[in-house]
């Protein structure tokens, strides 16, 4: 922990020219895109790989066919096709799990008041008005909706709310165009019903972001808003 401290108190200093008092908070900007850029490489393979599930739809409609009254053999013969086509139905988890890991990095590093048995002069750093240590419930009992430190959230609330809203129309769209075809009779392929209920709650996901904006400490809410608009913009380009 206290390495990564360092990391980010060093990067902060080199940044500290360009944005003075916030330029610690640019540095979690600058070392979230750090690990997006990292990340990239498993976004592009997801976009494959949803490419190549919506190019399988028609193979497994047929397997439906073949194996309608044999569940068993279904489930087994899609999994079979999957591994063929070396396509992986959970593909589009990897990105946001690999990330994990450093968002629990700024959590734990700014929820801590001593790093290596010393002050953690991190938790001195603002944005703007609010410090990167606080939450959005301290901004309010500070001063309020509006007051200096609760304006910060109120302009984090409306990027995310307008990120949120984009993927929102976006996944429901590409959801349109490339969904399955349905299954005989109204049944689902045996197995993939974990897909399913993701895919039932992949539009609302960028929402559940507000709440996690709210609770978490300000420096892993910024990593968060990052991480979403880079997202945002990525699933733009890959999926157009």
């Amino acid at each position: 922990m206290s390495v990564f401290a360092d990391l980010v108190q060093h990067l902060a200093d080199l940044l500290q020219p360009l944005f003075g008092a916030t330029a610690a908070a640019a540095a979690i900007v600058l070392f979230t895109a750090f690990v997006r850029l990292l990340v990239h490489p498993l976004s592009r393979a997801a976009a494959r790989g949803q490419k190549a599930r919506r190019a399988l739809q028609p193979k497994i409609a047929e397997l439906r066919k073949k194996h309608k009254k044999n569940p068993e053999k279904l489930q087994k013969a899609v999994m079979e096709l999957h591994a063929e086509e070396k396509v992986s139905p959970l593909s589009g988890c990897l990105p946001s799990a690999f990330q994990l890991p450093a968002f629990f990095l700024l959590y734990h590093l700014f929820s801590n008041t001593k790093i290596g048995g010393q002050a953690n002069e991190l938790l001195t750093h603002q944005l703007f008005a609010a410090p990167l240590g606080d939450r959005w419930a301290d901004a309010l009992g500070e001063g309020g909706m509006f007051g200096a430190a609760g304006l910060v959230y109120v302009g984090l609330f409306a990027l995310v709310a307008a990120v949120a809203a984009f993927n929102y129309r976006r996944t429901k769209l590409m959801m349109a165009t490339n969904s399955p075809l349905p299954a005989a009779d109204g049944e689902q392929v045996p197995g993939m019903g974990a897909v399913g209920a993701v895919s039932k709650v992949m539009p609302f996901m960028s929402f559940f972001t507000l709440v996690t904006v709210a609770v978490v400490p300000l420096a892993a809410a910024l990593y968060v808003v990052t991480s979403t608009t880079w997202s945002a913009i990525e699933r733009a380009v890959l999926y157009r």
